[in-house]
């Protein structure tokens, strides 16, 4: 197997899916797995330039991740790629008792040391922008700063309380965070701002940004870097841009790439949602207004609930979908009521044993939508595939993706999209059936 490019772990299955997506439309050779993969599963994919690890650290305490996550960064490492990286949200939500990305940091930089571990946040592909250290994110065409986001700042596991991404991660880690900040990216002068961080011992370092340019300046730094030792990195999928900037510029990779076959629309799609942000409920009730079948998915732990409660889902669904009907199942549509108790592993898997189940009924349907990061990585991981690679683009931060599973598995060739809550426009379920 030749070198490749870039090696990454996503957090959830929707980030990682994002990347793989950014990889694989400029060209890049990529695979995602879902889980550490095994020889075989390397070789079949030998001829990649990008490999991929879906993961479900978001959803993880920091107990968890000291147990896994060296395991993982040392399987990356062995790739031999200069570029590693612990692919977060681009909201960068965590905490130091869940999904704590400071000590993911503490982790990648002790497995696989280099000089500092930079962190690149900023996506202004998905409306995402860092000033000064502090997080911006934009919700229905309104930028908030993340502590003010209307769905961040009481995220139901991880609200986001402080928009100053170094005192966020304080409270996670000791390791001193440094900052390369828009006046130096804006008169080029990047390099030096890193060198004054790295000589006041900063041991990783934030990059702002609000623009394709800040990145690309960002990328050639980074990649220059990375041809001396290798990097360990942090951030969303803006630092997958960065690089790919990078590479354009010093011709690794093609100035243009050939455009994707287009997508053929599905007579139905199923969607399992988990997510109960604003975003993903407005694509519900849409959806129900246009003729979609909604399937509310009560607790397992609701009066007659349990298994009784599933079979009749299942029930439910597999006949919606033999009648030729687009079918919703759903946990929430917006905010959890007050004093309600998020489950993300355990709804999760429960909605990864109810898909394999509903696609046991209807053998013949071939399109997936999850939404929810937190669902979307337990729910994957319930139907026995081995990897995922890109098969069409339909917006930014969810693309369609082609499973890849055991030839005898009934799941080899499904046609999957993970959405995270915030993603996706108010008829993205119906773009994602009509593959446009």
């Amino acid at each position: 197997m030749a070198s490749p490019l870039y090696a990454y772990y996503g957090d959830d299955f929707t980030g990682s899916t994002d990347v793989l997506e950014a990889l694989a439309r400029a060209g890049v050779r990529s695979v995602l797995f879902v889980g550490p993969p095994s020889s075989s599963e390397l070789e079949r994919f030998a001829g990649c330039q990008a490999f991929g690890i879906a993961g479900d650290s978001r959803s993880r305490t920091r107990e968890w991740m000291s147990e896994h996550l060296p395991a993982v960064f040392r399987d990356l490492g062995t790739l031999g790629a200069p570029v590693v990286h612990y692919k977060t949200c681009s909201t960068f939500d965590s905490s130091p008792a869940i999904g704590s990305i400071g000590r993911a940091l503490e982790i990648g930089r002790s497995v696989l040391p280099g000089p500092f571990v930079p962190l690149v946040v900023a996506a202004p592909h998905l409306g995402r922008y860092l000033v000064f250290g502090n997080l911006f994110a934009a919700a229905g065409g309104v930028v908030h700063r993340i502590d003010r986001h209307p769905t961040m700042r009481s995220h139901p596991v991880t609200p986001m309380y402080e928009a100053d991404l170094r005192r966020h991660l304080a409270a996670q880690t000791a390791l001193r965070i440094g900052s390369v900040e828009l006046p130096a990216l804006a008169r080029d002068r990047a390099g030096e701002a890193l060198a004054a961080c790295l000589a006041a011992g900063d041991q990783a370092v934030l990059f702002d940004g609000v623009s394709e340019a800040d990145l690309a300046q960002t990328g050639r730094l980074l990649w220059r870097q990375a041809q001396a030792h290798r990097l360990f990195c942090a951030g969303s999928s803006g630092l997958t841009y960065a690089l790919l900037a990078a590479w354009r510029r010093a011709g690794v990779i093609p100035a243009d790439a050939a455009p994707p076959a287009s997508i053929r629309p599905a007579d139905t799609l199923l969607v399992m949602s988990g997510s109960c942000s604003p975003v993903t409920a407005r694509q519900i009730q849409f959806a129900l207004r246009n003729g979609y079948h909604g399937i509310a998915l009560e607790p397992a732990a609701h009066p007659g609930g349990g298994a009784q409660t599933d079979d009749r889902v299942v029930r439910a669904a597999v006949n919606s979908l033999r009648r030729g009907r687009s079918t919703v199942l759903y946990s929430a549509v917006g905010p959890l009521p007050a004093g309600a108790r998020p489950s993300g592993e355990g709804l999760g898997r429960r909605m990864g044993e109810l898909l394999a189940r509903i696609l046991a009924g209807v053998p013949q349907h071939r399109r997936v939508l999850l939404a929810g990061g937190d669902t979307s990585s337990h729910a994957v991981a319930q139907l026995g595939l081995s990897a995922l690679t890109w098969a069409g683009h339909l917006e930014p931060g969810a693309p369609l993706c082609r499973a890849h599973a055991d030839g005898h598995s009934r799941h080899d060739g499904l046609e999957l999209v993970l959405k995270g809550g915030q993603v996706g426009s108010e008829e993205f379920f119906e773009r994602v059936r009509l593959g446009r």
